[in-house]
């Protein structure tokens, strides 16, 4: 009977269960309300569910891009000017770092985002659609093609004023969270094939803008700064080949190739890139090793209860658990699911906020201003789809690629289109072109006037393309 001891004396009151949390089938934390947990649930399940949408972040970049043109326009200007060129720095005894805000947002915030581009490209080289050279062939083409026609359009319009010819990278990038966003709108229209091939097309896309600003958008060279990368990069390779898989003990050599990378002149934001790429795509245990991981410590535990356990034993159980659980999956797929949201709705947020703003003011542009803005829309809204189109169709006649299934030409009319929408990385190489402060605002109006063409023309086809 219950509440009876089999010795005959009273049995002790048993503990109260804490309820469960109805919404997880989990029990509540101790001392915490059920009700409480329900209206917490209540408020948290539809940011959890905006997050989870495809294009949520480019929701997030449209608007910080909106409140930076609203802050350009405004008597704020000047203030927020004021405290995005602040000093920051840190000091260790007589050593002093100290780089304006805008610096540490552009070359050492975006570095992460970069990192994330280089750990995309490594796990879709190892695993992805540039896995297989036959599949890969048609959006290896495509991004190609859709890199040289808008950097030959913008040529020909600006490349008789020398001081607008150093933005003819501008056009060449694609938004990734933009372009996925407009075809997260037209939902069930879009093919998950569509999908995956505007996916490769921005990863290639971004590699090559990745060189360019190598090759063409950075300083005199350092040889001082090179030796300086390779010790950092050297380093990462040593702890890979000891084994070490802790993930913050290569901090401090990538640090160490980002300060190296900086010094050489060439943009730092480069050694995230290829630190990405140095980064694991294999896991050690994978899922088998971690169920059976799992099944060994389960079967321990069965056989010496965790009652009977030292705290210093269970805790080594719940290590050995937990080493299972991070090696499930490799270093690189780990990487990328913790840091991509940071980057996401963090990241990319601010970098716009920080960059994107450009007073609208058209009788402040004069006609080089006003080349740059021409050559950087018909760039992006015309050479884009162009570009594409033009890549795809020769691949096919060659029939050196082939279309996914499920694909035909009115999927890439809307592709090459979506394409068009060049909002971070062409303000970053913006940045990057122009020292002239006027003809930099013409080249960001000309990359926001684009990016909204292109997401809205991309829209509209969309809507009339496909079924």
């Amino acid at each position: 009977m219950a509440g009876h001891d089999p010795e005959g004396g009273a049995a002790p009151p048993r503990a109260q269960e804490a309820p469960l949390d109805s919404e997880r089938s989990m029990r509540a934390p101790p001392g915490a309300s059920p009700a409480a947990r329900r209206w917490a649930r209540r408020l948290v399940t539809p940011i959890e569910s905006f997050l989870q949408v495809e294009a949520s972040s480019g929701i997030v970049l449209l608007v910080m891009a909106a409140l930076a043109i609203v802050i350009a326009s405004s008597a704020w200007s000047e203030r927020f000017h004021h405290v995005i060129e602040l000093p920051v720095g840190i000091r260790v005894g007589a050593m002093t770092v100290e780089r304006p805000l805008h610096f540490w947002i552009n070359d050492g915030l975006m570095t992460i985002f970069f990192f994330v581009v280089g750990l995309e490209i490594r796990r879709e080289i190892h695993e992805g659609e540039l896995a297989n050279v036959r599949r890969a062939a048609l959006p290896l083409a495509a991004a190609l093609g859709g890199m040289a026609a808008p950097a030959l359009l913008y040529l020909a319009i600006a490349g008789g004023a020398p001081e607008a010819r150093p933005g003819w990278g501008v056009p060449m990038a694609t938004d990734i969270a933009f372009a996925v966003g407009v075809l997260a709108i037209l939902g069930k229209r879009v093919p998950a094939a569509l999908r995956v091939l505007l996916l490769a097309l921005a990863v290639i896309d971004d590699l090559g803008a990745i060189l360019v600003i190598a090759l063409f958008y950075s300083s005199s060279f350092s040889v001082s700064g090179v030796i300086v990368a390779l010790i950092g990069f050297g380093c990462i390779f040593a702890l890979q080949r000891f084994g070490v898989r802790t993930k913050l003990a290569y901090v401090v050599p990538a640090v160490v190739a980002w300060a190296g990378i900086y010094a050489t002149g060439v943009h730092p934001t480069i050694a995230g890139v290829i630190v990405g790429l140095l980064t694991p795509v294999r896991a050690w245990l994978g899922p088998d090793g971690f169920v059976s991981g799992l099944q060994h410590e389960l079967e321990r535990l069965q056989d010496e209860p965790p009652s009977t356990l030292s705290s210093h034993e269970f805790a080594a159980t719940l290590k050995h658990v937990d080493t299972a659980r991070r090696e499930a999956i490799s270093p690189a797929e780990s990487l990328i699911e913790a840091l991509h949201p940071w980057v996401a709705f963090g990241i990319m947020p601010l970098f716009a906020l920080a960059n994107a703003g450009v007073p609208i003011s058209v009788d402040a542009l004069d006609a080089s201003a006003w080349t740059v803005v021409t050559a950087a829309v018909v760039g992006l809204v015309v050479g884009k789809p162009v570009g594409i189109l033009l890549a795809c169709w020769l691949m096919l006649r060659l029939k050196v690629g082939t279309l996914p299934a499920g694909l035909t030409l009115r999927h890439l009319v809307v592709l090459g289109v979506v394409a068009g929408v060049g909002f971070t990385m062409a303000l970053f190489i913006s940045q990057l072109a122009f020292t002239d402060p006027r003809l930099l605002a013409a080249s960001k109006l000309g990359v926001l006037v684009a990016s909204g063409g292109a997401a809205v023309l991309g829209l509209l086809l969309g809507r009339l393309l496909l079924a």
